[in-house]
């Protein structure tokens, strides 16, 4: 019994053993050809793809390779039978942060129902996707939206953006300005202690590289808008006590 549990222990090993040189021999073909130093090999969401981590001025980014490293798929995969974009819940997960690590108080605050459910967004009131997305926002209750004003497409509107934080109510001078129909400049200062240049030091360091750009109540992120329905699917699964 004992020489059979020694057995199996050495086997054990010289597994690890085994894996361990193909992750290195893995790294050493990939590394030159792909220009970049990879952070972890693991096996991926199909048999016999694995899933290889690097980083990017985008943040986390994840290529599939064969067990050779001989080729390689840059894309998403699709779960057809569950409707699951496995490789968007990756990438979701890998770049989460802490929500409670995001500094709320230069956010614009918007509550609707009883706020229970939470979210941030990084949002240009002159981004059409934004503005767009708006519109599903809308249709969401119960939620509390944390608005990071991140005017980053037309910077020459910057002052749009402080002229909102310096309106007596934020919340309505943001829907005003960027859920409109048309843009509704606020009357208002353009310099109050604006949180403004915080802002868009805090999404460069966070990789936000586009807008709107979400982070849910469990640190996951989503670059761009969704859906009415879709987002309420995902406040309901990462719901969290109101902050």
């Amino acid at each position: 019994m004992l020489n059979r549990l020694l057995l199996l222990i050495a086997a054990l090993a010289l597994s690890s053993a085994a894996l361990a040189a193909d992750d290195a021999e893995l790294r050493r073909t990939l590394e030159p050809k792909l220009g970049v130093q990879i952070d972890g090999i693991e096996p991926g969401p199909v048999p016999g793809l694995y899933e290889v981590r690097y980083r990017s001025p985008q943040g986390v980014q994840v290529i599939y390779v064969d067990a050779t490293g001989n080729y390689v798929i840059q894309g998403k995969i699709y779960d057809l039978r569950a409707e699951r974009d496995l490789t968007e819940e990756r990438l979701r997960k890998l770049n989460a942060i802490k929500f409670e690590s995001l500094p709320l108080e230069l956010a614009v605050k918007i509550q609707r129902g009883d706020g229970k459910r939470v979210l941030a967004m990084f949002s240009d009131p002159y981004c059409p996707a934004c503005r767009q997305f708006e519109r599903s926002l809308a249709q969401v209750d119960n939620v509390t939206i944390y608005v990071f004003m991140y005017p980053v497409i037309r910077p020459e509107n910057t002052d749009h953006s402080r002229m909102v934080w310096c309106s007596a109510d934020r919340a309505k001078a943001w829907l005003e300005l960027a859920a409109a129909p048309k843009p509704k400049v606020p009357n208002a200062a353009k310099s109050c202690g604006d949180p403004v240049d915080k802002v868009l030091k805090l999404g460069r360091s966070l990789a936000v590289n586009s807008t709107p750009t979400l982070i849910l109540a469990n640190g996951e992120r989503v670059s761009g808008g969704l859906a009415a329905d879709d987002l309420k699917d995902l406040l309901d699964q990462t719901s969290v006590a109101k902050r």
